[in-house]
């Protein structure tokens, strides 16, 4: 059966309509009225309608994931691309040469001040320093290490070498270099005495003579650098160059070949090299020179040659500056003498690595900044352990990591040696932040023992494209800032890490002058830290929502110290965490909104007045470097908020898992703020801490230290430093106390109190002793304390520690039940509850003021360890023995004794 036109058939009903022809009628002008339009009432959709609808919605819907995940991976593969295949420039790294006629003997330099000489060999750039007042030398080299029976030929090179070099190839292939065998056995290096200062400028890489004369040049170029010249000196350079133009090319001339060697030929005309040899390329540069030719200019050339014979091969500068002044050896690298092609990127260097090694039978100690420091004995027969290893002041958060199996960090910029009766500390004066500090024992890869330090001078880092791409493809920083690295070398008639340590501390003496002096305490420092609110997810008319969850109110914290406070447990400062902007993980720190479950504004103003009437000091703790679940509602927006990556990905940062190493499932992630965010977010807390008439506590400040990558915004690790310490200053000028974490050296002229300080560090099998080097330095100075001793895991060696190290006590209390924290990630407070520490808390205070608090405004001139047990002594004779043995009491010279797991103050 045929069916009408005019006739459809609606499958989903069943039904037959007829559809009727519309017929024109003339259009009838409606009278005008006053008012809204009449509503055109909109037709039901039909069931089919709605269906249909909904499909498409759904069809578009499942597009999105698809369509974002093209985009992504078109953006990699651009990326990829652009950093594969970016267009070659020819880069001029013009090499030194040592030109001193062979036989010909050049006389050592020579450089003196009141406590040393400095003797340089200049064919071998090899120095020793002698020590006036006892005749000791150090050499700056491994000594016999020509006939070292374990090394390879590789390592023997390393230990005659004054520097390491470590560049980077584009695909992340490394290669290391050292100055014996590259620079000084082929005598790529110039030696100058200027300016009281020796300065050895060391070439490396695969070198050759390369005279700025231009293989190819423009017509008009030529013609350009002839008339600067005389007659002779235009034709003697036109007799060396050969003219090509596309037009008139001889029958012999390969026109192909001509081209794809010289591509500028197709639209210049051109002048080439006649590739001459070595006597008259030195004429040519000369005449070159004169006529105004600059290396500028031959990069450019350069570039214009194709042929097989362009050289861009890896060549490196490096310009090591010797200085003396009074005891010290002064080392410098300035970043802009480090010479390099942008395609072989400097990843590190090692400046004087073997400064002092020595070999078997030998008696003494490497220093290395483990915890307050640690000593590492020569030859100790721990072979199977691992070389010693730790970055100061710790991870670079701005440097992408996808394992952490352990955090290596030092909080202060020294290492050294001792041997028999003498000693030298090296101060990472500048640039410390690049720098890690390294040691080892003899007997694995050499005979040698050695500490020295290493530094990150241009990082990289890998884009993840790995399903996209057939080789690795990185991205490196684009320049080097405008810093130096500077090594100071202290030497010292002692061999005793005391004296060591004493003589550090007079170097921060002289270098902070009046913003580091005696406090003169009385009493021990307590520290107390008092949880405001975490957050907890809640179920909130059934959706689950983060919100705080109070700890501790206001006006709880001021009823528990004014308990301590009256207690009489010694000198009291507390930190007030918690307290804003969400709780402990605060979100970003652009607004300041009090926690009202805690008792909002008001209810703080109270607490501070109360504090200040009580005498204590009060610090409210604020985190400036991080944000932790912000949104656009609390102004943080992470494309331009958060700091960049190497790979300009933004700095989201993941809590590890201390089983898998990997980030934690199910943590949520943060990010790292960009400088100026970060600053801003420090400034805003002085400012609000100012407000309220209290203290400034930084959570990170003092601890975390980051550069940022951020595309025209770069920010190297030691323009951070130089921010931080301003804000810490600016806090200081203010008139406020100021509490960092941790204690990185740089805090020191401006910290009143440090807490959280790793007093022993990570105590590798292959330290042999740990000391407290740099409390000796800074005792009496600054307040410090170690980790919170009601929730570090270990009460009792929190305390044992404590008394060696002359360190304050510090608590984290909360006045709510542990029981509050069920559901929540924060198990590590579990142990906080005010109700159960308080009498225990008192007690141990109270004994450690009474015995100890007198020596907190003294300096530590005395630190010795026998077995189990340690004696820490104060300049008014004052001992202090601490007891770690399990097993056995202790009995002194004079009698005294000491019980198991205990302390024991003497007085004189």
């Amino acid at each position: 059966m045929k069916k009408d036109k005019n006739i459809s058939t609606n499958e989903n009903t069943a039904e037959t309509k007829v559809k009727e022809k519309k017929v024109k009628a003339p259009k009838e002008k409606a009278p005008k009225t006053k008012g809204p339009k009449p509503k055109k009432e909109k037709k039901p959709l039909t069931e089919a309608q709605v269906e249909r609808r909904n499909e498409i919605k759904k069809t578009f819907k499942d597009m999105i994931p698809p369509a974002v995940a093209v985009a992504v991976v078109a953006l990699l593969i651009f990326i990829a691309v652009k950093l594969a295949n970016k267009p070659e420039v020819y880069e001029i790294v013009k090499p030194y040469f040592y030109e001193v006629e062979e036989g010909v003997k050049v006389p050592d330099l020579v450089l003196e001040s009141d406590g040393l000489i400095f003797t340089l060999d200049p064919s071998t750039t090899h120095f020793t320093v002698k020590k006036k007042s006892t005749g000791k030398v150090w050499s700056s080299y491994a000594k016999g290490a020509e006939d070292d029976p374990i090394a390879l030929g590789s390592e023997k090179e390393r230990l005659l070498s004054n520097l390491i070099l470590t560049y980077t190839q584009v695909n992340g292939l490394e290669t290391t270099f050292d100055t014996n065998s590259v620079s000084v056995a082929n005598k790529y290096y110039e030696v100058v005495e200027e300016d009281g200062a020796v300065k050895v400028r060391y070439s490396m890489g695969n070198i050759e003579r390369e005279y700025i004369v231009p293989p190819v040049m423009l017509a008009e170029d030529f013609e350009k650098w002839k008339a600067n010249l005389d007659k002779k000196q235009a034709q003697y350079i036109t007799d060396y160059y050969k003219k090509y133009d596309i037009d008139k090319l001889s029958p012999k001339d390969d026109k192909d070949e001509l081209l794809r060697n010289y591509p500028s030929l197709k639209d210049h005309v051109i002048y080439v090299s006649r590739q001459p040899k070595k006597n008259v390329k030195e004429v040519l540069e000369q005449y070159f020179e004169q006529a105004g030719y600059t290396t500028q200019d031959y990069a450019k050339d350069k570039a214009l040659d194709k042929s097989e014979s362009a050289d861009n091969r890896p060549i490196f500068n490096v310009e090591m500056i010797f200085r003396v002044e009074g005891d010290d050896l002064v080392v410098e690298i300035p970043f802009s003498s480090i010479q390099f092609k942008s395609q072989y990127p400097v990843s590190s260097i090692i400046p004087l690595p073997y400064f002092g090694a020595v070999g078997e039978g030998n008696e003494g100690f490497m220093f290395v900044p483990e915890g307050g420091g640690a000593l590492i004995n020569y030859n100790n027969g721990k072979k199977s352990q691992n070389d010693y290893y730790a970055n100061i002041y710790g991870w670079d958060m701005c440097l992408r990591r996808d394992y952490v199996i352990h955090n290596t960090r030092a909080y202060f910029n020294v290492f050294g040696q001792a041997n028999g009766n003498d000693s030298y500390i090296c101060i990472m004066e500048d640039g410390a932040s690049y720098g890690s500090v390294r040691a080892a024992i003899s007997g694995k890869l050499h005979s040698y023992n050695y500490v020295d330090a290493k530094y990150s001078i241009i990082p990289g880092e890998k884009y993840d494209i790995a399903n996209i791409a057939s080789s690795d493809v990185f991205s490196f920083l684009d320049s080097l800032p405008e810093e130096s690295i500077v090594q100071r070398y202290h030497f010292i008639d002692s061999g005793d890490y005391v004296d060591m340590a004493k003589e550090y501390g007079k170097y921060l003496e002289n270098r902070y002058g009046d913003d580091f002096v005696l406090r003169g305490d009385a009493e021990a420092p307590v520290a107390v830290e008092i949880v405001g609110a975490v957050d907890k997810v809640r179920q909130i008319m059934g959706v689950p929502v983060s919100r705080p969850l109070k700890l501790t109110t206001f006006k709880e914290a001021g009823e528990m110290m004014e308990e301590l406070n009256a207690a009489d447990i010694g000198d009291l400062s507390v930190k007030m965490t918690g307290w804003l902007n969400g709780g402990v993980k605060q979100k970003i720190l652009k607004h300041v909104n009090v926690i009202s479950a805690l008792g909002g504004s008001g209810n703080l103003k109270k607490l501070t007045k109360k504090a200040n009437d009580l005498g204590v000091d009060l610090y409210l703790d604020g985190i400036t470097q991080y944000e932790h679940q912000s949104t656009i509602f609390n102004g943080f927006f992470s494309f331009s908020d958060a700091a960049r990556f190497l790979t300009k990905e933004r700095a989201e940062l993941y809590q590890y898992s201390d089983v898998t190493y990997a980030a934690r499932e199910g943590a949520k992630s943060y990010y790292l703020l960009n400088s100026d965010e970060s600053i801003k977010a420090a400034n805003k807390l002085v400012k609000t801490t100012d407000k309220y008439k209290a203290n400034v506590s930084f959570n990170d400040i003092g601890m975390d230290l980051s550069s940022d990558f951020t595309k025209k915004k770069t920010v190297s690790r030691e323009s951070t430093l130089d921010k931080d310490v301003e804000v810490l200053k600016t806090a200081s000028e203010k008139g406020q106390k100021v509490m960092v974490n941790m204690g990185n050296d740089y805090v020191l002229p401006y910290a009143d109190m440090i807490t959280g300080m790793e007093l022993k560090g990570s105590e590798y099998t292959l330290l042999d002793k740990c000391v407290p080097f740099y409390q000796i330095a800074i005792h009496g100075y600054v307040d410090y304390t170690g980790e919170p001793i009601n929730i570090c895991g270990n009460e009792e060696e929190q305390i044992l520690m404590s008394a060696e190290y002359g360190a304050g006590l510090y608590y984290t209390l909360m006045k709510e039940s542990c029981f509050a924290l069920q559901k929540t990630l924060y198990p590590d407070y579990y142990g906080s509850e005010y109700a159960e520490w308080k009498d225990r808390m008192i007690e141990t205070c109270k004994r450690y003021n009474e015995e100890l608090g007198h020596t907190f405004g003294q300096k530590i001139v005395g630190h010795s360890v026998d077995g189990d047990v340690s004696c820490t002594t104060y300049e008014d004779g004052t001992r202090v023995y601490v007891n770690y043995s399990f097993l056995d009491t202790y009995k002194t010279a004079d009698g005294i004794e000491v019980g198991i797991r205990d302390y024991k103050v003497v007085k004189k």
